[in-house]
């Protein structure tokens, strides 16, 4: 005989099948098997048609294609006997789906067999309509079904109810009429029917609220008494898993009990009383009673509120903390994160086994433990629940110390009872994982040091003895040389010593030697680097006696073949060898940073970034592209009420630092505010870059500003800050380069006269939304006092309301803002809103006029903000 004919036994082609040792070998053997099973379908072999269907079968589990034999699946199910019947059914579900149109066929045979009077036949076609039923066959056959559920025999019962929660599935609408039949299978003695009759009563509270409220009101009582029945019922052997009776049926009398009382009072009254019964009752020395009390205890979390129960199923996830299985600690710290939403004091009676969690050997159960923990501080535990945390940071995996630091960082910024505090716990974190911490965290630690003005010989001592024993943690070495520039005189003198501290003796080599040793560091980036070189300046100025050897050391980055570093190397030494007499106005103190600002900005309060109601790109006069990221220490004060404010993004912080904050002369008007973007600000306003035509600042004007002026001293040390000025080396009207700008202390150039009385209006500003005209006038015999009439004008067809005009210039001019005469802007150029402004120009002559604006509004209840620079005044203003 042929060994591959249709007679061949489903283990002969089995045995041959693994016998194979390719691929190839595989698929020769399915191809032959395939083709003699084909000629017997050609030939209507009916004897051997079961024992086909059985090897397709076989072959469609390998993942061959077996669509050819998908009729003969029909042809079985048609026949009499129980044999083809169950190959057939069995045929069925393993190559068709209820996509298949061909299903469609089988709908009648379905129907045969489900009032078939063998009641295994019966169980055949209920299995095989549960697994692939459509939705159109759930039409036709759902009465069927429905009548099924109340069979004599309870294999029958259990099939029908698991085949109507898929015929719910498929067609919710038919839920009305299986309520009925299910709420009486809630009745059974049989735990095989009553768990399918409780899946089937759950997902009919799913798919229908009229069925939800039917099964509250008449079975709520019948499901607790099944429960308590099982709870106390005694020992039966063939219910029994490791000493509970029938878990499965407790775990689904739990899960439908849930559903029952969540969102009704009376529901969860009823059911209280059991619940603290099984919570109390259930063993948790083995893994079935631990799956009853997990749903118990979700269970009473679930429904209406209960404090004593819920107490108590807290402190049954505390004691599964202590579980030496993963996963029962695992879903106890989930349980644990849902229920802190509603007892946050039961939750933090088990902090300490949590906090043991944050040390376990299993990740996910760290991380989990960790966020939850976070949920837990508070301002009463914020102290020793962070010192135990970086206490555990010391000893942590290092692909732990990520989440952990974020994690700390974020306690500690959001509960800091004092500053000392704050700055503790961050110089412990930096010295520990400082190279895991953002920007925007040492960004915020040096606001907050800088606002600490008692505590800055403090804080310059512990960042040099941290700095010391953990040079590599970049994050710290940056705002331990920050600190060390700008305060180097307290760390030497020792200023400023509190009750806590130990005197420590520091020289002024010594201070050198951290910022020496911290330069040369090879696996510091380049910001780092130039910190450090823009600190070392400042110590030339705090300490002459050691002015030679740190000039040497910035002369050694002259020939550094990265440009930030070698441009700072030039300039800076060019400083200290020929301007000596302003390198102290230079290298003075940076102003306080504005600490509200800058929280602001981190909760997201203040406008980061210029932002336009049609999002195009705004009319900035003489505007330069805004640079590479640039360290704090680079900042200017550029005028006595400019307030520095870190950003939360490492990339725009100094776009964000430099942020002006004006008050005007008169107390008659408001508080003028200017928040400058980008890193043009002082470019812009010094008319450096490519400004317009009708600007008339010149190189030696500008330079002559920073001698008249103590406080504008911090200009040319932002040109020298990183990246700054790196893309323009040289002046853009093709002037002399930066170096010569360094060398060119040249007195003022000829002063310009007025142009008369009349000057012509201006376009200050103009985006896509909104234009902005300037008006000039000048009182006679006071030339240096301007009037200017803006007027406002609406381009969109949107109202404006809430309307705000804010402007910001240089130390030499003084600005007042009279009341605008309206908040609310019509659309369509309707109406306009005027402004009247009175600038005093100390440096008349000298010195043209600059602007920065602002002006916020609402759009349809958004939030708009357009900003500006205005440098195209008329001459002689």
């Amino acid at each position: 005989m042929n060994p591959f004919s249709s007679g061949t036994r489903l283990r002969d082609m089995i045995r041959a099948i693994r016998a194979c040792k390719t691929a190839a070998e595989e698929r020769g053997v399915v191809r032959k098997e395939c083709a003699a099973i084909r000629a017997a379908v050609s030939e209507n072999d009916q004897e051997y048609r079961h024992r086909n269907l059985a090897k397709l079968m076989f072959i469609h589990m390998l993942g061959y294609p077996t669509h050819f034999g998908q009729m003969e699946c029909l042809k079985l199910i048609a026949s009499a006997g129980f044999p083809e019947k169950r190959i057939g059914y069995l045929g069925l579900m393993l190559l068709l789906d209820e996509r298949q149109e061909v299903l469609m066929l089988v709908t009648n045979s379905l129907k045969q067999d489900l009032n078939h009077t063998n009641q295994y036949i019966v169980g055949l076609a209920l299995c095989a309509l549960g697994n692939i039923c459509s939705a159109e066959m759930a039409r036709d056959l759902a009465p069927e079904v429905e009548r099924l559920l109340q069979f004599r025999d309870p294999n029958i019962r259990k099939k029908a109810a698991l085949c109507s929660v898929r015929i719910i599935k498929k067609v919710p609408d038919l839920a009305e009429n299986f309520t009925n039949p299910a709420a009486s299978l809630l009745k059974e003695k049989h735990h095989g029917v009553l768990i399918t009759g409780l899946q089937l009563c759950t997902d009919l509270c799913k798919a229908s609220e009229e069925a939800l409220e039917y099964f509250r009101k008449k079975c709520t009582e019948g499901v607790v008494k099944v429960l308590k029945d099982i709870a106390n019922s005694p020992y039966a052997p063939e219910y029994d898993i490791s000493g509970i009776p029938d878990p499965f049926l407790h775990i689904r009398l739990l899960r439908f009990l849930r559903i029952l009382g969540q969102g009704d009072a009376d529901a969860s009254d009823c059911m209280n009383d059991i619940l603290a019964q099984v919570a109390t009752k259930t063993e948790s020395n083995k893994n079935a009673g631990n799956a009853i009390l997990y749903e118990c205890v979700e269970t009473i979390m679930s429904i209406e509120d209960n404090s004593g129960l819920r107490v108590l199923a807290i402190n049954i996830l505390g004691r599964f903390l202590s579980n030496r299985d993963n996963n029962i600690r695992y879903v106890a710290l989930n349980m644990l994160m849902k229920a802190i939403t509603v007892d946050t004091q039961a939750v933090q009676r088990h902090r300490v086994t949590i906090l043991e969690c944050v040390k376990d050997s299993d990740a996910s159960i760290r991380k989990r433990a960790l966020e939850l923990v976070f949920l837990l501080v508070n301002d009463s535990n914020v102290k020793p629940l962070t010192k135990e945390l970086i206490e555990y940071l010391e000893v942590s995996d290092q692909e732990f110390k990520g989440d952990l630091t974020a994690k700390i960082c974020s306690i500690v910024e959001k509960f800091s009872t004092d500053k000392i505090w704050y700055i503790d716990q961050m110089l412990k974190v930096l010295s520990e994982a400082g190279n895991f911490v953002k920007d925007e965290v040492w960004h915020g630690l040096i606001v907050v040091i800088s606002n600490a003005s008692n505590l800055h010989g403090y804080t310059v001592r512990s960042l040099c003895k941290a700095v010391q024993t953990s040079g590599e943690q970049e994050s710290l070495v940056r705002v331990a040389v920050w600190c060390i520039g700008e305060y180097a005189e307290m760390l030497v003198n020792n200023t400023g010593m509190l009750d806590v501290e130990e005197p420590i003796t520091v020289t002024e080599s010594d201070a050198v030697d951290v910022i020496e040793i911290a330069i040369k560091r090879h696996t510091l980036d380049l910001t780092t680097r130039a910190m450090c070189l823009s600190a070392l300046l400042k110590l030339s100025s705090r300490f002459p006696a050691c002015s030679q050897r740190i000039k040497d050391i910035i002369i050694q980055y002259k020939g550094s073949l990265v440009l930030e570093l070698q441009q700072r190397s030039i300039e800076f030494n060019s400083i200290i060898e020929k301007h000596q007499n302003i390198r102290s106005l230079l290298v003075e103190r940076m102003p306080v940073l504005d600490e509200a600002t800058y929280n602001g900005r981190r909760a997201g309060s203040l406008p980061a970034t210029t932002s336009a109601s049609n999002g195009a790109a705004l009319n900035l006069p003489n505007g330069v592209a805004k640079p590479a990221a640039v360290p704090l220490v680079d900042l200017l004060d550029l005028s006595s009420d400019v307030v520095p404010a870190p950003s939360p993004s490492g990339g725009d912080f100094l776009q964000d630092l430099l942020g002006v904050d004006l008050s005007p002369a008169s107390s008659q008007s408001g508080t003028i505010q200017a928040q400058k973007n980008g890193t043009d600000v002082l470019l812009d306003l010094l008319s450096i870059g490519t400004p317009p035509a009708q600007s008339t600042s010149s190189t030696s004007d500008i330079l002559s500003s920073i001698q008249d002026n103590k406080t504008s001293s911090g200009m040319l040390e932002r040109l020298s800050s990183p990246s700054g000025l790196s893309a323009q080396a040289s002046s853009p009207a093709g002037g002399s380069p930066i170096m010569d700008l360094l060398d060119g202390f040249a007195p003022n150039l000829a002063t310009q006269e007025d142009n008369g009385p009349a000057y012509p209006s201006l376009v200050a500003f103009e985006s896509s939304s909104l234009k902005l005209m300037f008006n000039f006038s000048k009182s006679p015999g006071n030339p240096q006092a301007t009037t200017i009439q803006a007027t406002f004008t609406n381009k969109s067809t949107n109202i404006f309301t809430d309307f705000i005009f804010q402007a910001a210039v240089p130390k030499f001019l003084q600005l007042h803002l009279d009341p605008a005469s309206s908040n609310t802007l019509p659309a369509s150029g309707n109406g306009s809103i005027t402004q009247d402004l009175r600038v005093t120009n100390s440096q008349h002559g000298k010195k043209s006029l600059v602007m920065r604006i602002r002006i916020s509004y609402k759009v349809n209840s958004k939030d708009v903000l357009e900003e500006g620079q205005i440098n195209n005044f008329p001459r002689g203003l």
